[in-house]
């Protein structure tokens, strides 16, 4: 062949492989692509990985000094039990979120060496890793992307000279709790089983993966070789199951292998490109104005990202580093090591799942919802042999399965005991999404029964006072007040709940039930007040406050978010914006809900400081700008990045029943491009130019009538 036609036919090979797919590029488009995380120096450990997944199998990609393609797996559902040794005792609870392994890829000769170019980029609006070392004849090029409709990792390598590709499995647990089969035909394939004796939540719950690739033959059980050739596609089969044994989980691996080889890879990966695009349609939010705006823009898109990874699962994110913990030098720990383990702690694991709202990310959403219902009914069992009567309650902390202990006036104090605002605020949520969604399915079968028993439980397990009014005693006030009377986040919590179950249509609420909880509506105690220097601001509980403080939290703020009693356009405004500027808990970042408090009642100089921190605060020992500072909690800070999309979205746009308020509280130095998500099916988009809205669309038309437009405010 001509060599002149054959560099041309090999340089439209590579253009083909590095250019993503699209149609007609539009403007969001460049401006997302903006946003790309493009590196030029490799790895060198996990600590410099970027994220990827599809919502289920997450894996953390980076490239080795010596040019070695590394990644770990993870899984959403990968519960293994205890680990060995392990001393801390958080790890010792609610089972162990594993990573299944890590995979290593290596092309041979290798061409990264001392000053060779080098490029990583994760290409958002595909959902991809694209990667290219060397120059010239030496180049090698990668993409890794994680089919966003199917259960498969593919790993595809292109080189411009022929090439030999190695792919090997590493993982630590092999021959101590997971086995690797012997035995295999061109192909690897592992598992870790959970004993049958264990928990019965984890029993014979089973996970790992098959690796194979056409070309690849055994070198020995835990490596992959091809012969020389110039491209290589690497497929990755991951599965969990619950299994009696290593050979039923192999017979499931074997179906679902066989039923995802019988498709076409490249239909697989327009599918897979248009499911982001899809995506990233949904919504937008580009802020402009300063360098601040620019990482604010980055830390929301990147942050969102990172939830879409990891948020169609069969469990919800996990606060305390997602999917995407990696290896801890400082505590001699290995990337299945998380602090604060595997439970799931209600008040941090909230911060990632507001926002997913305006976002649009409704599908996101029901992984909580899910988890929440499942363990409904044996919570519900359990409070009724405690204590004797109906309803049920979430514990603050608990692993997936649920379950609580028993908490009587005697038992003794401390921060997750007598805490049951859990269940409030997840029926607040799942009312936002009833009236976001309009989904009367989920209304009456999730949202119906879960706010319905929590109504019940703090019906009949509290008493009532002298006056006939609902007595909360003893009760936290989350975790900041131990067993104290009448806690502000309760009170909010069932005057908001009530008041929305109340004006449910009969279609999902009955009126026999509705006029029950209105009764019980009229005997509920107000939110404890007091004067301070003249001003009328909220308290933590009712009484002297005298009780000592455990935690850096503000429980009286709980009116103004998550229950919304106070906001913008309610009555008591004032005495919101007094109880927020006396606040004694000034901290930023992690679980703090400042920035969205801020935004509530029009603060936006206050919101736009600490959303700002929140989405910039880059833990220093990781590479990527959204793996974010553990904070109280464990790197990737999930809820620190949460609180921060909550925040950006409430300063552009808050709502209440039909009404839509627009720049409720933006700052005047920053310009925007926005797209969110508000009730009732509805889409709003606009810019903001020097202060101003405009271009606003509002879909459907008929919800323009229901903006106000706050930057006109005098």
């Amino acid at each position: 062949m001509n060599t002149k036609k054959a560099g041309l036919i090999l340089t439209m090979l590579f253009l083909a492989f590095s250019t993503t797919f699209c149609s007609a590029q539009s403007i969001n488009n460049r401006q997302l692509d903006h946003y790309n995380v493009e590196w030029d120096t490799p790895g060198p450990t996990s600590a410099q990985s970027m994220p990827l997944g599809n919502g289920d199998i997450g894996l953390n990609v980076w490239f080795e000094k010596n040019g070695d393609l590394a990644f770990y797996i993870s899984k959403t559902d990968a519960w293994g039990g205890e680990l060995e040794a392990e001393k801390d005792d958080w790890m010792k609870q609610g089972g162990v979120l594993m990573k299944l392994g890590a995979v290593r890829v290596s092309v041979n000769p290798n061409v990264l060496k001392s000053g060779t170019p080098f490029k990583q980029i994760l290409k958002l609006r595909n959902g991809e890793i694209f990667a290219q070392a060397g120059e010239g004849k030496s180049q090698v090029q990668y993409r890794v992307w994680v089919d966003a409709n199917h259960p498969v990792i593919r790993v595809e390598t292109k080189s411009a000279t022929a090439a030999t590709v190695n792919v090997k499995l590493e993982n630590w647990r092999a021959g101590k709790t997971d086995t690797v089969l012997n035995g295999q035909k061109n192909r690897i394939a592992w598992y870790h089983h959970n004993s049958p004796t264990t928990d019965p939540h984890l029993a014979n719950l089973t996970f790992g993966a098959v690796i194979k690739g056409a070309g690849l033959y055994n070198k020995d059980e835990v490596t992959l070789r091809s012969g020389k050739i110039t491209s290589q596609v690497i497929s990755i089969y991951p599965l969990t199951a619950v299994a009696g044994s290593g050979g039923q989980w192999l017979a499931k691996m074997e179906s679902n292998v066989k039923a995802i080889e019988q498709l076409n890879l490249e239909q697989t990966r327009l599918a897979h490109q248009k499911w982001w695009q899809q995506f990233w349609n949904r919504s937008n939010v580009f802020v402009t104005g300063d360098e601040q705006a620019e990482k604010v823009t980055q830390g929301y898109i990147l942050q969102r990202f990172v939830t879409a990874c990891a948020g169609r699962g069969a469990y919800p994110i996990k606060f305390n580093g997602s999917i995407f913990v990696i290896d801890n030098p400082a505590k001699n720990a290995n990337a299945d090591y998380r602090a604060w383990g595997g439970q799931y702690w209600f008040q941090n694991t909230r911060a990632m799942y507001w926002p997913r709202l305006m976002a649009g990310d409704f599908d996101m959403m029901l992984p909580l919802f899910r988890m929440y219902a499942n363990i409904l009914p044996a919570n519900a069992k359990q409070v009724n042999e405690f204590y004797k009567h109906g309803g049920a309650y979430f514990a603050e902390t608990a692993p997936f399965w649920g379950g609580l202990n028993y908490m009587g006036a005697e038992v003794k104090a401390n921060y997750t005991n007598h805490y049951f605002t859990p269940i409030l605020e997840l029926s607040m949520m799942m009312l936002d999404y009833y009236e976001y969604t309009g989904d009367t399915d989920f209304a009456k079968k999730t949202l119906l029964p879960v706010a319905s028993a929590g109504l019940q439980f703090f019906d009949e397990h509290f008493k009532r006072d002298s006056t006939g009014k609902l007595l909360l005693d003893p009760d936290n006030s989350i975790e900041m007040f131990w067993k104290v009377h009448n806690p502000a986040p309760d009170i909010a919590g069932l005057h908001a709940v009530l008041s929305r179950m109340i004006a449910l249509p009969s279609t999902i609420a009955d009126e026999q039930t509705k006029l029950h909880w209105q009764k019980f509506y009229n005997e509920l105690p107000p939110l404890p007040t007091a004067d301070h220097d003249g001003k009328t601001i909220l308290l933590p509980y009712t009484g002297p406050q005298t009780a000592k403080s455990f935690n850096s939290e503000n429980p009286e703020l709980y009116a103004i978010y998550p229950f919304r009693i106070y906001g913008l356009g309610k009555p008591g405004l004032d005495v919101a914006i007094n109880t927020f500027n006396t606040r004694k808990q000034r901290a930023k970042g992690c679980w703090v809900q400042d920035p969205i408090q801020a935004a509530m009642i029009g603060d936006a100089e206050v919101a736009k400081d600490y959303t700002s921190f929140a989405l910039t605060r880059k833990d220093p020992g990781l590479k990527f700008p959204a793996f974010w500072d553990k904070g109280n909690d464990y790197m990737p800070d999930e809820d620190n990045g949460g609180n921060g999309e909550n925040g950006l979205q409430l300063m552009l746009m808050q709502t209440e029943g039909k009404k839509i308020l627009l720049l409720p509280a933006w700052p005047a130095v920053w310009n925007a491009d926005f797209k969110l998500n508000a009730p009732y099916k509805t889409t709003v988009e606009g810019k903001v130019v020097n202060g101003k809205l405009t271009g606003l669309k509002v879909t459907p038309a008929s919800r323009l009538a229901d903006v106000i437009d706050m930057s006109k405010k005098e």
